[in-house]
């Protein structure tokens, strides 16, 4: 296997859906003409080999970019639409809630929306409160939808390729904050990772750790240092948000007993009380610590890099609040 970036096996995963599939194609603001923007290494090259009919440069403005794809969609191709940050997503809502996300119901299956929707989110450093927000737990909310949330390069490529498969819409959240990040990718058509189905980053006997995106990177890396103290976590890695590995993430705490979530979006009404709320549905009798969660205060993502830092939930917050969960249970 080839090691690369995350944006360089995203880019490989999306040449080999439109090599396979004629009626797969891209749109959005740049992707060929850009230097230095956010779309210009994502889509490098792929104009050259596909062509401006089947890599589209648009006009600044998410709702045509959407309505577009919906209609696209519907008529029967699998575009990939690019809104760049999920915050300018937020101008083409209406577009995707209210109409891609809908359609197969109303029309009683006799319509599909064979859509991605890539939208980078998180926080990058300096980005501030317009360039900087995880908005996962919005969509989620959304009947209709499928969420998707990578954290590897080989997660990016072949979630990606099931996502412009699957013939509902797929939300495809991209942490800013990846893209440069290496590892090593399989080759092939037939690499195919499937919606809702988990990875165990680390296994563990003492606490469960349930994260996505970014998090489960430092999900994991804190799950060594508490090593170090003697605490076995076990990592798992969603993937998928919607639908989300339910069974994965309870087989784990019928081992361990216990329960941690860290987000990095505002804690407050984010999906870490979703996975909470269904332990405890299922398996509260059997818990040996109430659960747990972590996320970002209720406020604007500060400009200021002090500020943000203390914004940031990091590898250091997880630590300390899963120590908390094993001291004050002595």
């Amino acid at each position: 296997m080839p090691e690369m970036t995350y944006a360089d096996a995203v880019r490989e995963g999306l040449a080999e859906e439109m090599r396979r599939d004629k009626l797969v194609w891209a749109l959005g603001e740049d992707l060929s003409t850009a230097h230095g923007s956010t779309s210009a290494f994502q889509y490098h090259g792929l104009i050259d080999e596909f062509g401006p009919k089947r890599i589209v440069n648009t006009p600044i403005s998410e709702s045509t970019i959407m309505a577009a794809a919906v209609g696209a969609a519907v008529a029967g191709t699998r575009p990939v639409a690019d809104l760049r940050m999920v915050d300018f997503g937020l101008c083409a809502m209406d577009e995707l809630v209210n109409q891609a996300a809908k359609i197969r119901y109303m029309f009683g299956g006799q319509a599909r929306v064979p859509l991605v929707v890539r939208e980078a989110a998180g926080i990058r450093r300096g980005a501030a409160a317009q360039h900087s927000q995880s908005l996962e737990s919005w969509f989620v909310h959304i009947p209709g939808l499928v969420v998707v949330m990578p954290a590897t390069p080989a997660d990016g490529k072949g979630l990606l390729k099931s996502s412009i498969r699957c013939d509902d819409p797929v939300v495809f959240l991209e942490h800013k904050d990846l893209w440069t990040t290496k590892g090593y990718v399989p080759e092939g058509d037939d690499y195919l990772i499937p919606l809702g189905k988990a990875r165990i980053a680390r296994s563990g006997k003492d606490i469960t750790i349930v994260a996505w995106s970014r998090m489960a990177l430092l999900a994991t890396a804190a799950a060594d240092e508490l090593g170090k103290s003697g605490i076995e976590a076990e990592v798992i890695d969603l993937r998928t948000l919607w639908p989300w590995d339910l069974e994965a993430v309870l087989t784990s705490i019928r081992k361990t007993g216990r329960l941690f979530v860290p987000q990095e979006t505002v804690q407050v009404g984010g999906f870490a009380a979703e996975i909470i709320a269904e332990v405890i549905d299922k398996l509260g009798e059997m818990l040996k610590y109430p659960p747990k969660r972590i996320g970002a205060p209720r406020m604007p993502v500060p400009y200021s890099p002090p500020l943000e830092d203390e914004y940031r939930v990091t590898e250091k917050d997880i630590v300390a609040a899963v120590k908390a969960m094993f001291t004050q249970n002595s």
